[in-house]
């Protein structure tokens, strides 16, 4: 109720500033995959969610209200899609490389989230990674510094 209440306010504040997510956007493409990442385990647990919500937060600079529309949207979206290569394609003709770099650490941080890696989530990460033309070697020190940060170790 709260939320709707903030939601409520922030349309009336500032309705010309609420994003629109299209089909061919990066973010889009990027929550979906996301998302596909923190189901591979099951339902979603509650500290997932919140991960995420402030990782779309943070990550894309988007309200609270923004980002729950952006996760809604991606959520049907990812149900829908048949392989990782609807969101990939998209995200290389978006981001450069520093930004996809940056989207496998947020599946990292997703992964870790948590505090357990599965097999099925390390492979999706490995399989996303190549089809973003990320290096193997990146890949895993991306996985080895997100670990680092969880335990309280220097990267």
């Amino acid at each position: 109720m709260l939320e709707g209440l903030r939601q409520f306010i922030a349309d009336v504040v500032s309705p010309q500033q609420t994003p629109v997510f299209d089909d061919n956007g990066y973010q889009l493409a990027a929550t979906a995959l996301l998302i596909h990442v923190t189901s591979l385990d099951g339902e979603p647990t509650d500290l997932e969610r919140r991960k995420l919500h402030g990782l779309i937060e943070l990550r894309f600079g988007l309200d609270p209200g923004s980002a729950d529309r952006l996760i809604a949207q991606a959520m049907l979206v990812e149900g829908d899609a048949v392989d990782l290569y609807r969101f990939t394609s998209v995200i290389m003709r978006e981001l450069d490389e520093a930004g996809r770099l940056r989207l496998v650490e947020m599946m990292w941080e997703l992964v870790y989230a948590d505090g357990k890696v599965t097999e099925f989530e390390d492979n999706v990460v490995w399989r996303a990674s190549e089809l973003l033309g990320i290096s193997t070697r990146d890949r895993i020190d991306l996985k080895h510094r997100v670990a680092a940060r969880r335990s309280g170790q220097p990267a």
